[in-house]
């Protein structure tokens, strides 16, 4: 099983990925496209980089808006996994 982050180590990760935002056990980001097929290209991009990581996001896609949440489930909390995933995901465009 792979080990929890503590409070200041997710703090401190947080502070590389402005984009995203502490929520409960969650990471969150909020990524806005031109429109509709723009946002759901973005996130068949995320398809490669969450099945090698083996680490899968949730999403949810509103017309032009997608928001992404990462946590750990199986850890029952934010890990290592979902910090790099993040970091893939900032790079997307």
């Amino acid at each position: 099983m792979t080990t929890l982050l503590s409070s200041p180590a997710i703090e401190a990760r947080l502070v590389a990925l402005p984009d995203w935002r502490l929520e409960g056990k969650t990471i969150t980001c909020t990524r806005t496209f031109r429109d509709f097929i723009t946002a759901v290209n973005f996130v068949n991009r995320l398809v490669a980089p969450a099945e090698a990581a083996g680490h899968h996001p949730d999403l949810f896609i509103s017309y032009n808006r997608v928001v992404i949440k990462l946590t750990t489930h199986d850890a029952g909390g934010l890990t290592e996994k979902d910090f790099a995933l993040a970091e893939v995901i900032t790079t997307l465009d």
